[in-house]
């Protein structure tokens, strides 16, 4: 076994145990938090554009995402520690993680339409799309702006 696939196996080794322990080892969990952090990722890229678009792009506000992400992604886990202590079916875990996953997509949605790509959509899907997300997109677009031109790399 070369270096590399022996780096691997020994991550696999210490992370698979560690999100079974973290998030439970039930398919519909392993799926879920996929769904989440696929989303995560479209949020984290739809985000970069939309602060390049609007010019408020910040390596600080960026980093400082990092461990928002690192927060948001481990609420689901606090879930699942508190069902195992109280002995229930997975109440919190799904609580935690719905909100999450709800948060993201609205977090991915409101940087998409800061980005710019909103123009594919029809008109009345758009406008539902807008009423869904106005209060994060307004959040973000004040944000964005106090943001301008600060901390640029």
């Amino acid at each position: 076994m070369d270096k590399w696939k022996a780096f691997f196996a020994s991550l696999g080794a210490v992370i698979v145990p560690m999100f079974e322990y973290l998030y439970g080892r039930d398919e519909a969990v392993i799926g879920f938090m996929t769904a989440v952090l696929f989303f995560v990722v479209l949020d984290w890229m739809s985000g970069i554009s939309a602060a390049k678009q609007d010019n408020s792009y910040g390596s600080r506000y960026g980093l400082e995402g990092i461990w928002r992400t690192f927060f948001i992604l481990l609420l689901p886990a606090g879930g699942h520690l508190l069902d195992v202590v109280f002995k229930m079916p997975g109440l919190i875990f799904g609580a935690l993680s719905l909100g999450t996953l709800y948060h993201v997509i609205q977090s991915m949605v409101a940087n998409s339409i800061r980005a710019g790509w909103g123009q594919w959509i029809p008109l009345p899907v758009f406008n539902w799309i807008i009423n869904w997300v106005k209060s994060e997109l307004d959040k973000k677009m004040e944000r964005a702006e106090s943001r301008k031109g600060a901390d640029q790399p």
